[in-house]
């Protein structure tokens, strides 16, 4: 279906060392070339196509892209077919010149709330004034997202995604978790699957007003019908599990709702250690769950098992930001081994945000990143926590989902904070879309 050529790059972060300097493998003065509506394995040399060579007749591409379903992100029209200096380029039927920008990987958002109805920003002034969280507004958006109609919610989540796109971001991971019974759940996963295959379903959010000092009985329902009638429309599950709070779930409570989502062929991450320690990381861990979200009090054994696991740490600084709490030790995370993600967990309460962006700044600033790790954890960490080795990177037979900075390098995106320095770069067949 032909190719494009993107050149006049002045910075192009690859995040494959084998392509340039650093974590980062950055090429300067480089160029990329796009080969439009190829498959992974159709690309010579990309991850997909060794592992098609490896293991014959199975598909190297990422569940959610076998569903055959989009990322909340730009419209997948090819692969990365090269990658290397501008004068070195190869004849394409397109060309793209950006100008001496920085190109980067599309942001990979691992961890979004976005299926919901409703507002907040009573309860984000009063806890400007002083007060404290424990989870309990959740319950607010749980009950204007049930009197919500299908057409408002889906208005408001697209306008979500397309406020996210237009920040460079092109993968974004969305739970359910805001309605709370069978059909509402259903409901949101359904929405939330039109415009991404990662879809996570969360009915152990909270529970709910009318299950009140039965918490245990809200897991039957969770882990038995509401769980058969969601599976069907996520990929994963995931429960918040914050034992110090009186409206999430203690341990046990966590594990029934993990081990019944796997069995039922879902894969794993949760929330944990935001509010306080509990058992939520090493659960995770010994669960193998992709991801443990939050990780904002954790222990030196939460630590160790994180470390010694695939489990990724996805970090949330917009919580932080947004409850004056104290942020993650991301330093003592990364001394120790530990994968790192950044996601925005954009959601009407504690983190009202869908800019990327502005989260590689904050844990520039606040949890002492480096730039460069910051972009690679909101990069090719977001990948991580989502398990996918097509996106998150601009190595040959990656998607071809790349930002375009208004600035010479990486850097700016911290160093220029609040600036709408990133928009993702739409290819089509015409060139730009």
């Amino acid at each position: 279906m032909g190719s494009i050529l993107v050149t006049g790059i002045a910075e192009l972060v690859t995040n494959d060392p084998a392509l340039g300097a650093g974590r980062l493998g950055i090429v300067r003065d480089a160029a990329i070339v796009v080969e439009l509506g190829a498959s992974a394995e159709a690309v010579p040399g990309s991850r997909a196509s060794a592992e098609a060579a490896r293991t014959p007749g199975a598909s190297a591409e990422a569940p959610s892209t076998r569903r055959g379903m989009p990322d909340g992100g730009p419209a997948s029209v090819g692969r990365v077919a090269w990658v290397g200096l501008a004068a070195a380029a190869p004849p394409t039927d397109r060309v793209i010149d950006v100008g001496g920008r920085a190109v980067v990987p599309s942001f990979v958002d691992s961890h979004t709330h976005l299926a919901f109805s409703g507002d907040r920003a009573p309860e984000f002034a009063a806890r400007m004034a002083g007060e404290s969280y424990d989870g309990g507004g959740i319950a607010s958006t749980v009950a204007a997202t049930r009197g919500a109609s299908a057409e408002a919610l889906r208005a408001r989540l697209a306008a979500l995604v397309a406020e996210a796109r237009a920040q460079g971001t092109g993968t974004i991971e969305i739970k359910s978790g805001y309605g709370l019974t069978v059909a509402d759940e259903v409901r949101l996963l359904r929405l939330a699957r039109e415009v991404s295959g990662e879809t996570t379903f969360l009915g152990a959010h909270v529970v709910p007003p009318e299950y009140a000092g039965r918490a245990d009985d809200y897991v039957d329902l969770v882990t038995g019908a509401m769980l058969a009638e969601c599976a069907p429309h996520a990929r994963w599950i995931d429960v918040f599990c914050e034992p110090g709070s009186p409206h999430a779930f203690d341990g046990e409570q966590a594990r029934a709702v993990l081990v019944a989502g796997r069995q039922a062929g879902l894969g794993l991450r949760l929330h944990a250690g935001q509010l306080g320690p509990g058992p939520g990381v090493r659960l995770g861990v010994e669960l193998g769950a992709a991801a443990v979200d939050h990780c904002t009090h954790l222990t030196r054994e939460d630590v160790d098992a994180l470390a010694g696991s695939t489990t990724v740490a996805t970090l949330l600084p917009g919580v932080e930001f947004s409850t004056r709490s104290p942020y993650p030790d991301a330093r003592a995370l990364l001394a120790a081994g530990v994968r790192v993600a950044l996601a925005t967990d954009c959601n009407p309460g504690t983190s009202f945000t869908s800019s990327m962006p502005l989260c590689v700044a904050l844990a520039v600033r606040e949890m002492h990143l480096t730039p460069a790790e910051a972009l690679w954890a909101a990069t090719a960490g977001g990948a991580l926590a989502l398990r996918r080795d097509d996106v998150g990177h601009l190595g040959v037979g990656a998607r071809a989902d790349l930002t375009v900075l208004e600035a010479p390098s990486h850097e700016h995106l911290a160093y220029r904070p609040g600036v709408p320095l990133a928009r993702t770069l739409a290819l089509t067949e015409r060139g730009v879309g």
